[in-house]
């Protein structure tokens, strides 16, 4: 029997999800299957609408290898495994002559421990463990939730957070679940043989397609232990949140709360000397966090220097202590002893890193209003991580709406450690890059709008003039205005302000309600507005007359003071490079690109992106964020806008009516 074609099963698998073959996802589909087949590396850039799901799926089932798919957001994660792929091998089953398996797999904590729900956990003041549901009143909140855990932990088949509707709190699910440190290990453990997690390793070792997110990715390739199975493909969708994911994750961090729960955990294991040492070591390093002060530590001072060594030094003999002892009277004490080497060991990690102090690592001080001051540590660049890691071994496909920054993929791919496209190197892995296209119409269904009458903005400047410019565009535009902020504290204010000039307008504004509540109400009501700062400039997805207009108050760069931006700003300064182009302004235009993609989501979509900052039209680096954005009409004419903003007011008001 002959092979059957790319185009032949791309056709079947997109009949089957109810969907519309388009140039571009046959394009992508080809690209994708050529750097398979050649074991090469690929971006590719794919705009809304697309179908880019299906561009990689259908190429990598053909292949018949091992293929791990790493998304960023859990809606993308389940819209795979719930129904793309079951649809797609259906559909492409009769052709293949096989059944490609499929699984999820996320990081441990994200499962919930019948060890932890059965056994309790151990309690940090006193011997013994702690029974949560005993404690907590079932009449309480955290009561409620806990109790819907142990009934659902009875009927639950994968265990997964993310599968229980509605969901719990973080508090709750921290009292049933543990981090791949606190876990006792199948083989010790009495609940080894029908743990929830393992259970997800076992599918995923049998699976063709192993759906999982950055920050497993992430793990599998800093911590050197393998999570995931060995596969020859490795597909990164939503892949320009990869860089932001991979640094979260080899972020360290210390605060005072947790070095003193380190301490109260570890007390019970280990002899007098060693408790006391590491309770100093802990008052001594509290004391100095009182008087943090926020900003990037170029140098560590000689007091934080002395106190790290000294938390770090009785880290390791309390590390010692807890191995070499045994008590029998420590109820459960593997468990007990299990969750304080994870509290001491990543105390004594994240001291030890920053006492060893590595030119590529940037340290700094924060303070959090509620929680207080933190240490933290990060890496000033993941790039030669994501090289060295990533492109080895295996073929990487990286896929997103914008990957393209300025009018080539150059600036993200060096942010994943790649050379410049086509540049040979020895250490330098080969790629390229590929632009699909779109399947809207950007120039007809969208106008670009800039202000460029506005006063130029300030930082905490008063804006009194982008907050008339805003209250215009919304009653011209009736209402449907999804407004991105580049502060909290500045979507506040624009919330409060035109509450009060328009109420006739209703306004929604993010951390008022959960994410996914506040997107519902948004789309439910065209006159309703929604405003709020990061999430939102990626994760609202509402097409039709709800969202006309996305208004951006200024440009996205990141702040100032922001002490791992500045240092890599810094830094590609001192090699001879453009700080602000490689970083703040690559950083902006991402945001940027993300945020004018919330406009058009489906073919009928008509509207205006408003950036109410004049830099963008004056500014010299105004032309490379422009070119990062969708090809939209452009105008900086105010008069032309409102017009075109009223049209289409009108026109949606119609269709609504009838």
């Amino acid at each position: 029997m002959t092979k059957p074609s790319l185009p032949e099963l791309l056709h079947a698998a997109v009949t089957a999800v109810g969907g519309t073959e388009r140039p571009g996802q046959v394009s992508m589909a080809e690209a994708v299957a050529e750097a398979i087949d050649d074991g090469a590396h690929l971006l590719v850039q794919a705009g809304t609408g697309t179908g880019k799901s299906l561009g990689y799926l259908v190429p990598a089932l053909a292949h018949g290898e091992r293929v791990v798919v790493a998304t960023a957001t859990l809606a993308l994660q389940r819209q795979l495994v719930e129904r793309d792929l079951p649809r797609t091998v259906d559909a492409l089953h009769p052709q293949l002559r096989r059944r490609p398996e499929f699984a999820m797999l996320k990081g441990r904590s994200n499962y919930l421990c019948l060890h932890r729900l059965h056994e309790g956990m151990p309690q940090d003041e006193e011997e013994g463990l702690f029974d949560q549901f005993e404690a907590a009143a079932p009449t309480s909140k955290l009561g409620q939730d806990l109790l819907r855990l142990r009934d659902w932990s009875d009927e639950t088949e994968t265990g997964d957070r993310d599968d229980l509707t509605p969901g719990v709190s973080d508090r709750a699910w921290a009292q049933v679940s543990v981090s791949s440190r606190e876990c006792l290990g199948a083989t010790k453990c009495a609940y080894g043989a029908e743990c929830f997690a393992e259970a997800a390793r076992e599918r995923a070792k049998l699976a063709e397609v192993v759906v999982t997110n950055h920050a497993l990715l992430a793990i599998d390739a800093i911590e050197g232990a393998p999570v995931l199975p060995q596969h020859e493909v490795l597909i990164v969708d939503e892949a320009h949140e990869l860089v932001s994911r991979v640094t979260g994750v080899a972020t360290g961090e210390l605060t005072p709360g947790q070095v003193n729960r380190a301490v109260r955990r570890a007390a019970k294991l280990v002899n007098e000397k060693f408790a006391d040492q590491l309770q100093t070591a802990a008052e001594g390093f509290e004391r100095l966090m009182e008087l943090a002060l926020p900003g990037r530590l170029e140098e560590i001072p000689e007091d934080l220097g002395y106190a790290l060594m000294a938390l770090r030094d009785a880290c390791r003999n309390v590390i010692s202590a807890i191995g070499s002892t045994r008590d029998k009277s420590v109820q459960d004490e593997d468990a007990v002893r299990k969750q304080a080497l994870a509290s001491v060991e990543s105390v004594h990690d994240v001291a030890e890193r920053i006492t060893h102090g590595s030119e590529w690592d940037v340290v700094w001080y924060e303070r959090h209003d509620r929680f207080g001051a933190s240490l933290r540590v990060a890496p000033m660049s993941v790039s030669g991580l994501l090289r060295e890691k990533l492109f080895t071994d295996r073929s990487v496909v990286l896929t997103s709406a914008t990957l393209k920054l300025g009018g080539d993929f150059n600036g993200v791919g060096a942010s994943l450690g790649l050379g410049p496209e086509g540049v040979e190197g020895e250490d330098l892995p080969q790629w390229k890059g590929v632009d699909v296209g779109s399947p809207f119409d950007y120039p007809r269904q969208g106008i670009l709008y800039v202000a460029k009458h506005l006063a130029r903005p300030a930082r905490d400047g008063d804006r009194g003039d982008m907050l008339d410019e805003l209250t215009e565009l919304i009653q011209a535009a009736g209402g449907r205005t999804l407004g991105l902020f580049s502060s909290m504290r500045a979507a506040q204010l624009a919330a409060e302000e035109l509450r009060s000039r328009i109420p006739e307008f209703p306004i929604l504004l993010q951390g008022e309600e959960t994410l996914g509540e506040l997107i519902k109400n948004f789309a439910a009501d065209p006159k309703t507005c929604l405003f709020g700062t990061l999430s939102l400039w990626q994760g609202v997805d509402v097409p039709g007359p709800s969202c006309q207009l996305v208004v951006m108050d200024k440009i996205p760069f990141p702040r100032p003071d922001d002490p791992l931006m500045s240092a890599r700003q810094k830094a590609v300064e001192e090699a001879g490079g453009n700080g602000f182009m490689a970083v703040a302004a690559t950083h902006a235009a991402l945001l940027m690109a993300q945020g004018a993609g919330r406009l058009v989501r489906a073919s009928g979509d008509r509207g205006v992106v408003a950036v109410l900052d004049q830099r963008l039209a004056t500014a010299r680096y105004g032309s490379y964020l422009k070119a990062s954005l969708p090809d939209f009409w452009y105008t900086t004419d105010r008069n032309q806008v409102r017009k075109s903003l009223a049209a289409i007011d009108a026109t949606a008001k119609q269709a609504e009516a009838k």
